[in-house]
C-alpha cells in the first residue's frame, strides 16, 4: 500500500465497491492482486472501526434483521475436521439489522447460522440504539431467545413468515403444498409486546441484501469469486456496509442513510471515506444504554418508570372504530293502562326456575323406626 498513490488507491477502492473481483480490479488497475488484497483488508478493518465510532446512539422507529448466505474457503456445506476449520471455512451468514426510515445498517455480523450469530446480531443492535423500536425478523427461531434477552418483554417484536408456491427451489416442498400452488402464503405473528402488523415487513433489509449481491463480487451466486479467509470476508462486508451508509445516495432519497438518521451531515466521497478509515485507530465498541420507550399514538398510560406504557390495541386488523349511533330525542310518556290480573298460564312441562317457590305445607319428618319401634 505505501507504493501506492492516492490516486491508484481511489482507483482501486472504486472498483471494488462497485461490484468487482480482486482480479478484475487488478485488470483495470494494473496492480497485483496480492497488494488490492492487503488495502481491501486494511479498508475493511478501518470501515469497522469508523462504523463503531460514528453508529451509536439512534432513533430509529422500526428495525429489521435477517441473515445473507455466503461462501468462505470453500463451496462445500460438509466440512473435514481434520483438515479444515469448520468456523472458517464453508457456509458463512451475514446477519444484518437495517433501519427502515433511513435504510441505515445498524450493525451486522458475519458467522455460522447458529444462536451465536443471531445473539452477535442482536447484542451490537442494542448497544447502538436509544429508542426503543419496533423489531420485524423472519421467522427464524434463533431471533426469539436473543431479543428477549437483550429488549425484554416490554418491545414491539413480530415476525413475518414467507411460504412461496415452489417453496423457493427446496426439492418437496411443492409436491407437499400442491394445493398452494400459485399462492404466496405471508403470515405476521407477535411475538413480543404490541408490534404494529400493518407495518411488520422485512422488506427494507431484504432489498439491502439484494443491493449486497449486487454491488459485492464475494457474495455473487455461482462465482469463483468468494472469499478465501474468513477475515477478509468480514473486511468486505464492512466495506461494502459503510460505503453505502456515508457515501451512496439511494433512489428514492436525497441524502445517505448516514444523513437521514443523523449520523453524518454531508455526503462522503471516496477520498474522505479512504482517509478517515485508514486513519481510524482502535476504539471502544459501543455498550447497551437504557432505552427511551417512545409514547404510542393510541390512548396510554405510563407504567412505572421502564416498564413503558399501558395503551389500547387496535382489533380488527387497525380497522376505525364505527361511528356512534344518532341520539334520538326522548318520547312524551304514554297514558297509564290499568293493571290487570294475568291470566293463569297453561301447563307445558317446562320446568320454570324462576317461578319456583317453596312448599307452604308442614315438612314431614322421615321416622327411622316403624311403629311398633323397630327399625
Amino acid at each position: 500500500m505505501p507504493t501506492l498513490s492516492d490516486e491508484k488507491r481511489l482507483r482501486v477502492l472504486a472498483g471494488l465497491v462497485n461490484g468487482n473481483s480482486i482480479r478484475a480490479v487488478s485488470r483495470m488497475t494494473d496492480v497485483h492482486q496480492d497488494t488490492i488484497g492487503r488495502f481491501a483488508l486494511a479498508m475493511g478493518e478501518g470501515c469497522q472501526r469508523l462504523h463503531d465510532r460514528l453508529v451509536r446512539g439512534l432513533a430509529c422507529a422500526f428495525v429489521d434483521m435477517d441473515e445473507q448466505h455466503s461462501w468462505c474457503g470453500k463451496r462445500q456445506v460438509n466440512v473435514d475436521p481434520a483438515k479444515d476449520d469448520p468456523s472458517r471455512v464453508g457456509e458463512q451468514w451475514t446477519w444484518a439489522a437495517i433501519c427502515r426510515t433511513s435504510t441505515l445498517t445498524i450493525a451486522w455480523h458475519v458467522g455460522k447460522r447458529d444462536a451465536a450469530g443471531a445473539d452477535a446480531l442482536v447484542a451490537d443492535t442494542r448497544a447502538r440504539l436509544a429508542v426503543m423500536p419496533q423489531i420485524t425478523t423472519d421467522g427464524l427461531a434463533l431471533y426469539e431467545a436473543a431479543i428477549l434477552l437483550y429488549f425484554g418483554y416490554v418491545v414491539p417484536y413480530a415476525k413475518q413468515i414467507k411460504r412461496f408456491a415452489n417453496g423457493g427451489g427446496r426439492p418437496g416442498f411443492a409436491e407437499k403444498f400442491s394445493h398452494a400452488k400459485g399462492v404466496d402464503l405471508i403470515e405476521k405473528r407477535v411475538v413480543f409486546g404490541a408490534p404494529d402488523l400493518d407495518r411488520a415487513t422485512t422488506y427494507a433489509v431484504e432489498r439491502s441484501n439484494l443491493t449486497n449481491r449486487q454491488w459485492n463480487a464475494r457474495l455473487h451466486r455461482r462465482t469463483l469469486a468468494f472469499s478465501k479467509k474468513l477475515p477478509n470476508h468480514r473486511a468486505s462486508i464492512a466495506l461494502a456496509y459503510v460505503y453505502r451508509n456515508l457515501c451512496h445516495i439511494p433512489r428514492d432519497m436525497r441524502e445517505t442513510p448516514a444523513m437521514a438518521a443523523g449520523v453524518t451531515d454531508h455526503v462522503w466521497g471516496l477520498d474522505e471515506l479512504m482517509a478517515m478509515a485508514l486513519d481510524e485507530l482502535v476504539g471502544e465498541r459501543p455498550t447497551a444504554q437504557s432505552l427511551v420507550i417512545p409514547k404510542p399514538a393510541t390512548t396510554a398510560r405510563e407504567l412505572p418508570p421502564g416498564r413503558g406504557w399501558l395503551h389500547v390495541v387496535p382489533s380488527g386488523g387497525g380497522s376505525p372504530a364505527p361511528a356512534p349511533a344518532p341520539v334520538t330525542p326522548p318520547t312524551a310518556p304514554a297514558a297509564p293502562v290499568p293493571a290487570t290480573a294475568p291470566a293463569p298460564a297453561e301447563p307445558s312441562g317446562q320446568l320454570d326456575l324462576f317461578a319456583w317457590r317453596p312448599p307452604t305445607r308442614e315438612p314431614v319428618q322421615l321416622s327411622l323406626f316403624g311403629d311398633d319401634g323397630r327399625p
